[in-house]
């Protein structure tokens, strides 16, 4: 057996599987003891319920104040299980960064006048998810996903996913708007510098939801339109705005 050992036969359970595989087999494994500990909080909450009753004088009703506790914990706790779970759905492969990416840049984005192209690539090079134009200026949006405990900070400047350097996904994406800002610039005559952004659909983020590093920002998806709407509305005039998106649609090559 290459590789291996005659003394020692291999175990399937370490073999031949994605971590995506494993982090799902994982969680439907560990089903029957997260059921278990969500009686025991369930239990702790229907005795603060009683104890709440019996605190503000509900004698009679004490029992019932400790059902609602339970039921109000044990339903809690299964719906934060299931939304844990479901943000992994485009790390896993589930669902598609790019699709949920784009529908929620039209929801929040268009009402204000910005234009959102998705999947554009200058031809022969360069290829975005997202394209965004607006009187703030100008973004291309690309989607990643890492798992659900990879850390993604930045230190002295550098950009870090867990204990490894950012720069491989970060100056990809810097030349990218770089492309993108000399093409649109060459064909309008309209000067513009755009902004590298990559949605994180799975990872961790700190505390406020974003990471800026080695000219890239990092943010999740749900924030990825504040950050753009929070920009200086001055940039460029409707007219601008205008001549952009067209000219994008025109040059830039639908992938």
């Amino acid at each position: 057996m290459p590789g291996g050992s005659i003394y020692v036969q291999p175990n399937e359970k370490y073999t031949g599987s994605s971590p995506q595989w494993w982090y799902e087999k994982f969680w439907r494994d560990d089903a029957p003891n997260r059921l278990k500990r969500r009686y025991v909080k369930a239990a702790v909450g229907f005795i603060i319920g009683v104890a709440l009753g019996l605190r503000f004088g509900l004698t009679g009703g004490s029992a019932f104040t400790g059902l609602l506790a339970a039921a109000l914990v044990f339903g809690g706790d299964w719906l934060y299980d299931i939304y844990s779970f479901r943000k992994t759905a485009v790390w896993r492969g589930a669902k598609r960064g790019e699709v949920i990416m784009g529908r929620l840049l039209r929801r929040s984005l268009r009402r204000h006048d910005y234009h959102v192209l998705d999947g554009r690539a200058i031809r022969g090079q360069a290829s975005i998810d997202h394209l965004v134009i607006g009187p703030g200026g100008v973004w291309i949006i690309d989607n990643e996903s890492w798992s659900p405990d990879t850390e993604i900070a930045c230190y002295a400047g550098r950009l870090f996913f867990g204990e490894k350097y950012g720069s491989k996904t970060a100056k990809p994406l810097v030349e990218q708007a770089e492309k993108f800002a000399e093409l649109l610039s060459r064909e309008t005559g309209i000067q513009v510098s755009i902004t590298p952004m990559l949605a994180v659909h799975c990872g961790l983020l700190p505390r406020n939801g974003v990471v800026s590093a080695e000219g890239l920002t990092l943010a999740k998806p749900r924030t990825m339109a504040k950050l753009i709407k929070a920009a200086d509305r001055d940039v460029l005039s409707p007219a601008q705005v205008e001549v952009l998106a067209r000219t994008a649609a025109r040059e830039l090559q639908r992938v």
